[in-house]
C-alpha cells in the first residue's frame, strides 16, 4: 500500500484555508445585494415600485454599506479576531431575520409620513442595519488576511473583487430566481440561516462558547420575536418577479360582489367572472364604444392588448363579439395565471397570450393584421416608458391594418398634463390623426384622471362615437372627443416633448401626481 506524504494530504486543506477568506467577503457582499433587490419587493405593496422606491432602497444600502466599512476598519484595527467576524456576522444574521416582522409592524409606524420621506424611512428602519452590520465583514477580513505589508494591495484589491463578484451573483441570482421560487419573505428566511451558518464556520464559533451567550441569547430573542409576528405571513395571492399580486372580494355600493385585482399596491382591476360584461371603470365603457365602431363594419376583427392585466376587456370582447379575434401581450406569466385561476378568464378559449415585454414581442408580429390596439400597461405609479417613445409608435403602426387604430388609456393630471401632453405630441409624428377623450369635464382639471388617446390615419367623429354608445345603451358615460381645435390649444399652452427611446424622463413628469395620490 502506498503511503501519501503529509505535505501532500495537508494541501487542500491549505487550499481550502487560503480560499476561505474570499469565500467570506463573496458571500457577505452576495447576502447584502439579496436584500437589496428584495428590499423592492418586500416594500411594494406599501409604497410601490417607482423610481423614488428604487432610489431610497439603493440609497439606503450604500448607506449601509458605508457605516459598516467605517465601523469594521475601527473594529479591525482594535480587536480583529476570527470570533468577533463571526459574531459580526451572526448578528448580520439576527439583523436579517429581523427584516421580516419590521416588515409588518413598519408601515404602521410611519403611514403619517408624507410619502418621499414614508419611503426613505421604511426603507432606512428595514435595512440599513444589515446592509451596516454586514458591510462591516470585509475590512475585519482584510486585517485577519494581512501578513505581509509589502503585498497590501494585492491583497486588498483581490478581496474587493470577490467581493464584487459576490454581489454581482447575488443581483442575478435573487432577480432571475430566488423571488421567483421562495418569495421574498422566504428568501430573507434562508438568506438569514445561511448567514447565521457562516458565522459559525468564518468565526469557528464553537471554540469559543463562553464569549457567544450574549450573541445567541440576542439571535434567538430576534427569532422569538419574529415568530410571534407571522413573518412568512405574505400578504399577496402570489408573488412574481413584476409584482405583489392579490385578489380580494368587495361589495359595491349596488351590492354586487366584484374580485378586485391589486398590483403591488395598485387597484387594477374589479370582475365580476360570471358576467365578462361588466366594465367597472368608465374609461372601459369608452373603449367599448371603440371597439363598437370596429365592430359594425368588421365584425371579425383582429385586436391586441398590450397589457393583459384582470383582462376585462378581452373577456368582454369574447363574450360581446364572439366573431372577433383576441391577442394579449402580458408581460407577467403570474398575472395571466391569477386571471385564469380567479377573475374569469379561464371560462374562454379564445383569448391568446403571449407572456411577454410588448417591445419584444411586436417586432415579430407580421405586418398590417390588427384592426385595434389597446395600450393598456400605464398608471400614474410606474409607467413602462419604453412603450410610450417615437420608436415603439412605429411598432404599432406597423402592425397595424391602414384603417386600424391604436388606443391607449394615460393616467395624469390633464393640467398640467406633462405626460399626457409629451404622449400625445409623439403619437403625432407617426400617426396622422391623434384625438383625445378626457374623462373629466374640462382639461384644467387638476387631479389624477384617465384619458383616452386614439391615434389612426382616419378619424372617428363625435358622431360615430354616439352612436355606438346608443347601440350598446350606454348611460354611464358620454365621452367627448376634443375638438381639434382645443385639443391644439391645450398642447400649446407648454413646450412641446418628443418622447424617444434616448429621452423619456416618464417618472419626473408623473412625480407631483405620485406624491400628491400618496
Amino acid at each position: 500500500m502506498s503511503t501519501t506524504p503529509e505535505s501532500a494530504r495537508k494541501t487542500p486543506l491549505r487550499i481550502i484555508l487560503a480560499l476561505e477568506p474570499y469565500l467570506i467577503v463573496f458571500i457577505a457582499s452576495a447576502v447584502t445585494l439579496i436584500i437589496e433587490i428584495v428590499a423592492a419587493r418586500i416594500l411594494a405593496p406599501h409604497i410601490g415600485v417607482s423610481v423614488y422606491t428604487w432610489t431610497s432602497v439603493i440609497g439606503v444600502i450604500l448607506a449601509g454599506i458605508s457605516i459598516g466599512n467605517w465601523l469594521g476598519g475601527i473594529l479591525a484595527d482594535r480587536a480583529a479576531s476570527r470570533t468577533n467576524l463571526g459574531i459580526i456576522l451572526l448578528a448580520g444574521a439576527a439583523a436579517t431575520l429581523l427584516i421580516l416582522p419590521l416588515a409588518q409592524l413598519a408601515p404602521a409606524w410611519v403611514n403619517a409620513t408624507p410619502i418621499l420621506l414614508r419611503i426613505v424611512l421604511l426603507s432606512t428602519i428595514l435595512f440599513i442595519t444589515p446592509a451596516a452590520i454586514i458591510g462591516m465583514v470585509s475590512p475585519l477580513v482584510i486585517k485577519l488576511t494581512l501578513r505581509d505589508l509589502s503585498v497590501t494591495g494585492n491583497i486588498v484589491g483581490r478581496i474587493y473583487a470577490v467581493s464584487t463578484a459576490g454581489a454581482i451573483l447575488g443581483v442575478f441570482l435573487t432577480g432571475f430566481i430566488l423571488i421567483q421560487a421562495l418569495g421574498s419573505r422566504e428568501t430573507i428566511l434562508y438568506l438569514a440561516i445561511a448567514t447565521g451558518i457562516l458565522a459559525v464556520i468564518a468565526g469557528r464559533l464553537w471554540d469559543t462558547p463562553l464569549k457567544l451567550i450574549l450573541p445567541m441569547i440576542i439571535f434567538v430573542a430576534v427569532a422569538a420575536f419574529a415568530s410571534t409576528q407571522q413573518p412568512l405571513a405574505s400578504i399577496c395571492t402570489a408573488e412574481s418577479n413584476y409584482f405583489c399580486i392579490r385578489v380580494s372580494e368587495r361589495t359595491l355600493d349596488d351590492e354586487s360582489t366584484v374580485r378586485v385585482l391589486i398590483l403591488d399596491r395598485l387597484v387594477h382591476s374589479y370582475a365580476k367572472p360570471e358576467e365578462p360584461e361588466y366594465l367597472h371603470y368608465g374609461y372601459q365603457n369608452v373603449y367599448a364604444g371603440i371597439v363598437e365602431i370596429i365592430a359594425q363594419e368588421r365584425p371579425d376583427f383582429n385586436s391586441l392588448f398590450i397589457g393583459g392585466g384582470g383582462y376585462e376587456l378581452p373577456r368582454y370582447l369574447d363574450a360581446v363579439h364572439p366573431r372577433s379575434s383576441i391577442e394579449v401581450i402580458e408581460i407577467d406569466p403570474q398575472v395571466t395565471t391569477i386571471a385564469l385561476d380567479y377573475l374569469g378568464l379561464g371560462r374562454t378559449q379564445r383569448v391568446v397570450t403571449q407572456n411577454a415585454d410588448a417591445r419584444m414581442a411586436l417586432p415579430e408580429k407580421p405586418q398590417r393584421k390588427y384592426d385595434l390596439v389597446v395600450g393598456d400597461a400605464f398608471n400614474d405609479l410606474s409607467v413602462p416608458y419604453h412603450l410610450t417613445t417615437l420608436e415603439f409608435n412605429q411598432q404599432v403602426k406597423r402592425v397595424l391594418k391602414q384603417d386600424g387604430i391604436y388606443a391607449v388609456n394615460i393616467v395624469d393630471a390633464p393640467n398640467p398634463g406633462t405626460f399626457l401632453r409629451a404622449f400625445v405630441h409623439t403619437l403625432r409624428q407617426t400617426f396622422e390623426h391623434v384625438q383625445l377623450l378626457p374623462i373629466v369635464p374640462d382639461m384644467n382639471f387638476q387631479d389624477r384622471a384617465t384619458s383616452i388617446v386614439i391615434a389612426s390615419d382616419l378619424p372617428i367623429t363625435q358622431q360615430d362615437l354616439d352612436a355606438a354608445n346608443q347601440r350598446l345603451g350606454t348611460t354611464v358615460l358620454r365621452a367627448r372627443i376634443l375638438d381639434p381645435e382645443e385639443l391644439q390649444q391645450w398642447i400649446d399652452l407648454r413646450e412641446k416633448v418628443l418622447l424617444t427611446d434616448d429621452y423619456a424622463p416618464i417618472d419626473n413628469y408623473l412625480a407631483p401626481l405620485f406624491i400628491k395620490r400618496s
